[in-house]
């Protein structure tokens, strides 16, 4: 007998986290959901009655607030076959403007938010041998985009974080996935004031995000034009993306 997948999501919800949500509900999974916002996650449970989900209203900032969270989770569905660390902010910022709590409420989120999640799990995946560890990171965090230095920054300590934990988990079985997503259709992104090449609906992104977390795939980007675009980005030369971005346009500094 299959038993049904258990799946442990943070910042789940609105935008990607509850699109993953929604996506692996369909799938049958039992559920863990974690979000700040109580009123969000107690909709998506009314949503969907027929499901065994469970939901914890905490900051991943506050790293033992989701300790019991992992905690509660556990001694009622057991311990999940997938984490993911998804909770994130993406917030303009710029340096000299006074916006240092900024950037560390961005990396706190993004970053470190992303560590305490898998800390409850991570040694237990370990001497088990079961068990996937998914990071949301972003294509933003393939090189340092101006207006969005914090959130660069983040999702760059994300990119090395998840490639460091991929290989120390290697030798237990334990799959350490890297999904970064281009421009998805979120709240997020609907404050953009600026074209998003190759913008991808969030259910479609979690369909394919699910999809590649089952396969155990080590790093995926979707939607799949924005992988040809980061490669690009990557190779560029210093002094041809300076210049080629000097003028780009800036993300809001406004919390989103």
């Amino acid at each position: 007998m299959t038993h049904p997948l258990k799946v442990f999501i943070t910042g789940a919800s609105s935008g990607i986290g509850a699109a993953l949500a929604a996506e692996y509900a369909r799938r049958g999974a039992i559920l863990g959901l974690v979000a700040r916002r109580a009123d969000a996650l107690e909709a998506f449970l009314q949503a969907h009655p027929q499901h065994p989900i469970s939901i914890y209203p905490a900051d991943v900032r506050d790293a033992d607030a989701l300790a019991a969270a992992a905690r509660a989770f556990i001694a009622e569905h057991g311990m999940p076959d997938i984490v993911i660390a998804n909770a994130g902010v993406s917030r303009g910022a710029l340096t000299g403007e006074g916006e240092l709590a900024t950037f560390r409420d961005v990396m706190d989120t993004n970053y470190f938010g992303m560590v305490a999640t898998f800390e409850p799990f991570a040694q237990t995946m370990a001497q088990t041998r079961r068990g996937t560890l998914v990071g949301i990171a972003s294509v933003a965090g393939v090189r340092g985009l101006p207006g969005s230095g914090a959130y660069s920054a983040s999702k760059a300590a994300a990119f090395a974080y998840l490639e460091a934990l991929r290989v120390e988990m290697r030798p237990f079985k334990v799959p350490v996935v890297t999904i970064a997503p281009g421009y998805i259709r979120t709240p997020m992104t609907a404050k953009n004031p600026y074209r998003m090449p190759f913008l991808m609906d969030a259910d479609r992104f979690a369909t394919r995000a699910a999809d590649a977390i089952a396969r155990g795939r080590a790093f995926a980007v979707f939607p799949w034009p924005m992988r040809v675009v980061a490669a690009l980005l990557g190779a560029l030369p210093r002094w041809l993306y300076d210049r080629a971005f000097e003028r780009a346009p800036r993300k809001p500094r406004t919390a989103q």
